[in-house]
């Protein structure tokens, strides 16, 4: 990829030269017009405003060179010829100067979107209830929408609560959304003597909002910028005081992952999983709880499927099932920032999906 890039980012001067090598080996009535209108073209998009401006002077002064080495300066085709380059040259200023300022407003667009993400979602302590903590959120690149993942710890008098999860769909309405969950989640964690009694408050205080949203419109006539009107996967987890062990409970989220101190790794695939969060009225699944060991050193992994479905330019997803296998980390930190690394290096730098993850290890 970063060979691609070099190529590319000479391709301008590779035109020129190329050119000018064409139009002075061959007869006056053979012309390499294309190769020096292409130039400033090209270099419009990669290069700065003095970039551009200089590829455009340069295949200016090729083709006036190339005329006065054959002396048909003043012909009418060599002046056309001039013209066009000359036209050229300039629309690939204005063009170098529109594709600026939009880079800069997507860019500032994209800064305000992580900054809101962050408000919302707070990174955790390093430490909580005696366990590591880490946490990692990733923007999408490819645009400047909010994302809806989202991530949450707790401790409670039951143990260390967690939740990661993903709201369909982007904007302020998957921001509404994340915040509704967070902060049901803040207060039932407490209160709930059961992961799955906190998953059905999580349930019931989204259909209270999307009723709250459908009310509102009615009253206002107005339409709801992605309201509610999907769902939210999740991956609720509890490691009580004291115990060596995790329990899960599943809302249509991609498995967790835990890793053992020796490098073992095994997806925590729930056998009982439940629908996804939002989606009570389409059925009653009751929420059951997985239960398994968590020894010192083991470390669970909850993630969104942005790390599993970012894509290289094959499109072969990243499997982190595969990647972790067989590897140790020296604290939850450090593997979220191996993953983020990888996944970003696995991408090309275009992550296509926003990424949450969260790592817990057992000391």
């Amino acid at each position: 990829m970063s060979y691609v890039r070099a190529v590319v980012r000479v391709l301008p001067a590779l035109l020129i030269v190329g050119g000018g090598t064409y139009d002075y080996n061959t007869p006056e009535t053979y012309s390499a017009a294309p190769f020096f209108t292409a130039a400033p073209l090209v270099a419009a998009p990669l290069y700065s405003r003095r970039g551009t401006v200089l590829t455009g002077v340069l295949a200016v002064l090729v083709v006036l060179g190339v005329h006065i080495r054959f002396g048909i300066l003043f012909d009418v085709g060599a002046v056309t010829e001039l013209v066009t380059v000359v036209t050229v040259a300039v629309l690939a200023v204005l063009i170098n100067q529109l594709v600026r300022r939009s880079g800069e407003r997507l860019a500032s667009a994209r800064q305000i979107a992580e900054a809101t993400q962050r408000a919302v979602l707070p990174r955790p302590d390093d430490r909580i209830g005696g366990l590591d903590i880490a946490a990692c959120y990733e923007a999408a690149q490819t645009d400047a929408l909010i994302g809806g993942d989202l991530y949450a710890v707790q401790d409670t008098p039951h143990g260390v609560r967690l939740m990661v999860g993903d709201v369909r769909g982007k904007g302020m309405g998957a921001v509404a959304a994340v915040a509704v969950l967070i902060g049901a989640f803040r207060e039932a964690a407490e209160q709930e003597a059961s992961l799955e009694g906190l998953a059905q408050r999580l349930e019931r205080a989204l259909a209270r909002e999307g009723t709250r949203r459908e009310s509102a419109d009615a009253r206002d006539d107005f339409d709801a910028v992605d309201a509610f009107e999907g769902f939210t996967t999740a991956v609720l987890a509890e490691i009580p005081h004291g115990e060596g062990i995790v329990r899960i409970v599943n809302r249509g989220h991609p498995p967790p992952l835990l890793l053992q101190a020796d490098g073992t790794l095994c997806p925590l695939i729930a056998p009982d999983p439940a629908l996804p969060l939002g989606m009570g009225d389409l059925g009653s699944r009751p929420d059951r709880a997985a239960e398994v060991a968590l020894p010192p050193g083991a470390t669970l992994l909850l993630y969104t499927d942005g790390l599993s479905e970012a894509r290289d330019a094959h499109g072969a997803f990243y499997d982190p099932e595969l990647r972790l296998t067989g590897r140790t980390f020296p604290a939850p930190r450090t593997l979220l920032a191996t993953l983020a690394e990888e996944v970003l290096r696995h991408s090309g730098g275009g992550m296509a999906d926003d990424m949450a993850l969260l790592a817990v290890r057992r000391p």
